[in-house]
């Protein structure tokens, strides 16, 4: 079940965030800039659309069918995206199969709750949220080059066909975990009358403002502000992408042993503060030294605390309403991760780099208080 879940979850991954690495193919055949910008922005509009909706299908009919029909999704509108000439069909399909990706998000998470004990859910889950930077660098260094050599038609095939393997697997392979007799009180909706949920939602939006600064920015301050390589930035930049995967599983792990998701997210945002604000006052000082590995360090905590997040709203919604959970809980950060590059650009345009991890510090400065106090797991 986690062999799959994080399969399917890479697909959709490799569908959102490695459609932008056609930017480069799409340019060099004419298009401008800024309708290329907006084709592949497309799969991320799907997602955002569709995560709650797919969310409550998932609380409704469970998760095996919904794994399946999402990837299958991907699958069927990426392998027909490869084989129109029409720029609006085009970008219709890479929005139906952004609509596909959004399946994964609650349903693989919910495959993992459902059939690991909480003494070894912050783990499992850890190594699901490895998923995300699996499929941004499978996608970095496959869809480039394919599309390169081979044209863009073929570099589309590259997710689609690992969509249509997930599929299959997760026809075969997934069985629905057990959910517990149906009462009144388990549908009770968790978000009437205790605000923990929405915290926790506050928490990881305000959280994903260091994870997307980071993601978005840092490439171009180490090649503007330090006079790196594209290439070589580049190639830091893919080792913080592995890092953090190992951060994800390391928090993930934490969380079992302490017994709470709580404790370990509220210690993760303090020490976000932290290395984000000493990010800021060594790139403001030309530290340059203390800088990068500051930057390698704030990148790893940045993504820490998304399983611990995922995984308390998974747990706190319960099996009735974790669906829906946590597709509010991904709708919320995709919507910050989207307003961070115009906002936090025209920022860098006019005052710099170190402003904007000045403010990424304030943003999780202002989440640790909003981290709910320990219930439970």
């Amino acid at each position: 079940m986690l062999a799959l879940g994080v399969f399917a979850q890479t697909s959709s991954a490799m569908f959102i965030h490695g459609t932008p690495f056609l930017l480069p193919a799409l340019t060099a055949r004419g298009d401008s800039l800024p309708a290329a910008g907006a084709l592949v922005a497309l799969p991320t509009v799907g997602l955002v659309c569709t995560l709650i909706a797919w969310g409550y299908v998932v609380d409704r009919i469970g998760e095996r069918v919904v794994l399946v029909a999402g990837t299958a999704l991907m699958f069927v509108a990426g392998t027909a995206a490869a084989l129109v000439d029409n720029h609006i069909v085009f970008g219709a399909l890479l929005f139906i199969g952004g609509v596909g990706a959004a399946s994964s998000n609650g349903a693989s998470g919910r495959v993992i709750v459902g059939w690991f004990p909480p003494e070894r859910r912050g783990l499992a889950m850890g190594i699901r949220q490895t998923a995300q930077p699996l499929g941004v660098g499978l996608g970095a260094l496959a869809i480039p080059w394919v599309a390169s050599h081979h044209g863009i038609p073929a570099a589309l095939l590259v997710p689609a066909v690992m969509a249509g393997l997930a599929a299959i697997g997760c026809a075969v392979g997934i069985v629905d975990p057990p959910r517990p007799a149906t009462k009144a009180a388990d549908r009770a909706n968790p978000y009437r009358g205790d605000s923990t949920l929405w915290r926790i939602h506050a928490v990881s939006i305000l959280l994903v403002v260091p994870q997307g600064t980071l993601w978005t920015f840092a490439l171009l301050w180490l090649n503007v502000d330090l006079g790196w390589s594209l290439a070589g930035a580049g190639l830091l930049m893919t080792i913080t992408q592995f890092l953090g995967a190992a951060g994800r599983i390391g928090a993930g792990a934490w969380s079992d042993r302490v017994g709470s998701r709580l404790r370990p997210l509220r210690q993760v945002a303090i020490a976000a503060v932290i290395a984000m604000a000493a990010l800021a006052v060594c790139a403001w000082t030309q530290w340059w030294w203390v800088a990068v590995p500051l930057m390698v360090v704030a990148s790893v905590i940045s993504v820490s605390d998304n399983g611990l997040a995922f995984t308390a709203v998974a747990e706190l919604a319960g099996p009735f309403w974790s669906g829906r959970g946590l597709g509010i809980q991904n709708t919320g950060q995709n919507l910050a991760m989207a307003a961070l590059p115009p906002v936090f650009g025209a920022i860098i345009s006019a005052t710099g780099f170190p402003v904007v991890f000045a403010l990424a510090a304030v943003a999780a400065a202002v989440a640790v208080p909003l981290v709910p106090g320990v219930r439970g797991r």
